[in-house]
């Protein structure tokens, strides 16, 4: 079994990868995630989000190729053929 590590994502990157990258490390929906990220922030007072996240870009490695080729991508739902008419 592989060890998982917290790496910033090359799939489910929007701006540095962090959050993506953790849900990859937790298997949890990335916008989902985000959305949550964006609350917190807004929310509270006590958690300046745009400081923890550039702080979190910085200490948190970049995944590699390897890893981004291990991590299996979602696959997208199968849309049923049209015959055109």
């Amino acid at each position: 079994m592989a060890e998982v590590r917290l790496r910033r994502s090359r799939d489910h990157k929007v701006v540095g990868g962090v959050i993506g990258g953790f849900a990859e490390y937790f298997d949890r929906d990335p916008g989902l995630l985000r959305l949550l990220y964006v609350l917190i922030s807004i929310v509270s007072a006590a958690f300046p989000g745009i400081f923890v996240y550039l702080i979190l870009w910085a200490v948190i490695p970049a995944a590699d190729a390897r890893q981004a080729a291990a991590v299996p991508a979602t696959p997208l739902p199968a849309v049923p053929a049209t015959d055109g008419r």
